[in-house]
């Protein structure tokens, strides 16, 4: 990513308030599926913003990494962690995604929330463990004017099909889908 989108997102989240304990919880599309998130084990953040999904996952009770290329909004992540004591489960890192998903472990859950890049689907599918839940959403051409940030009708099925569906749905701008990786080869 150039430096100048880095300083871009840095004065997008350094102009807005910080998030409080109480913003945090699941994306609006991941709220009537939480039941199928494991409340243990490893989590990674794609795109994090200031923290306020990873820190979900870590009241749930997974230990988070959360990635995002903007500095300020790592340390207001951080900084969320801290106050909902969950800061020894959550990690932030600043990274670039554009250089690909930083190196890790398998992971039990992958959200991405408001972020897409068509070059890290294959990293995302052998980042799952098996069994492992990756909720992704993002803007969709379908009910919305095409553009270089919007997904195309039924791409994120078609980039995911290694996964096993769990929910999807595409309207009015807005793209997700919930897959779960298969837990053996078929």
């Amino acid at each position: 990513m150039a430096e100048a989108d880095r300083h871009r997102w840095d004065e997008r989240y350094a102009t807005r308030t910080p998030p409080s304990v109480d913003t945090v919880g699941p994306p609006d599309f991941l709220a009537p599926h939480v039941d199928v998130l494991p409340t243990a084990g490893r989590a990674l953040d794609l795109a994090c913003g200031p923290g306020v999904g990873a820190v979900w996952l870590a009241v749930r009770g997974l230990e988070v990494v959360g990635v995002d290329v903007s500095p300020v909004a790592v340390g207001q992540a951080r900084e969320l962690a801290r106050r909902a004591l969950v800061s020894d489960r959550c990690r932030f890192e600043v990274a670039d995604l554009d250089d690909g998903l930083p190196a890790g472990p398998s992971v039990d859950v992958i959200l991405c929330h408001r972020f897409r890049d068509r070059r890290l689907d294959r990293a995302i599918i052998e980042r799952l463990a098996p069994g492992g839940v990756l909720a992704i959403a993002v803007l969709s051409e379908v009910g919305a004017t095409a553009g270089p940030f919007r997904v195309v009708a039924g791409e994120l099925r078609t980039a995911f099909a290694d996964l096993d569906l769990l929910a999807a749905a595409e309207a009015e701008g807005y793209a997700w889908l919930l897959a779960r990786a298969r837990r053996e080869a078929r």
